[in-house]
């Protein structure tokens, strides 16, 4: 058993850090490097983080990552990241913002990060309040069974159940507050899109 075990542990491993390697083995000789800087520039990874990750998925390939190349295409590729409406979508997906934008551009990127996240909060929200209503209709369930079953007192029984009640109505209430600032969060989103910021110009 100890044996499956390790061999087990092993495996899963072994498929974590494939799934972490940013580049096969093949690709890491064949590799043009501003090509790959700029990919990871427009998707706004983390510098060193990322480049890093190609340096150690390049090792067993006997390859060294051209840094030089990679920064050129990576500033390039932050071009296409730092945008507005770039930076809404970024937003809207989740996705967290490294700090790599230069100063010129920041701003009005993080104008559209912001609202975008903001709407992707307010949908966690709204999944999280629905979540616990479906918990509490289990256990309203649950309740209705034992009652019937008189595997609960009744006093105790319906006071849970008035409470679990009580709670689902509060929740109702909190997700219908929550889907009224969502709609105004879109309606802000549609007229940011119809009216990005301009970036201050780089001096």
């Amino acid at each position: 058993m100890i044996r499956i075990l390790s061999f087990v542990g092993l495996l899963a491993t072994s498929l974590f850090l494939v799934s972490c390697q940013t580049l096969s083995k093949d690709e890491c000789i064949a590799a043009d490097w501003r090509v790959i800087g700029e990919q990871d520039g427009s998707a706004g990874h983390d510098p060193q983080s990322q480049f890093g990750k190609h340096v150690k998925a390049c090792e067993k390939a006997g390859v060294i990552p051209d840094q030089t190349m990679w920064n050129q295409g990576y500033q390039q590729g932050l071009l296409q990241f730092c945008t507005p409406l770039r930076g809404l979508s970024h937003g809207q997906s989740g996705g967290p913002y490294n700090r790599v934008c230069p100063p010129h551009l920041e701003p009005s990127f993080l104008n559209g990060y912001t609202l975008g996240n903001s709407e992707y909060r307010k949908q966690q929200d709204i999944r999280n309040l629905e979540s616990r209503i479906q918990s509490n209709d289990r256990e309203i369930d649950e309740l209705d069974d034992k009652l019937a079953d008189g595997k609960i007192g009744q006093r105790d029984g319906e006071r849970n159940l008035r409470r679990k009640q009580r709670e689902n109505r509060e929740l109702n209430r909190d997700i219908g507050r929550a889907e009224a600032d969502l709609a105004q969060i879109r309606r802000e989103i549609e007229y940011f899109r119809q009216n990005p910021p301009i970036p201050t110009p780089f001096n």
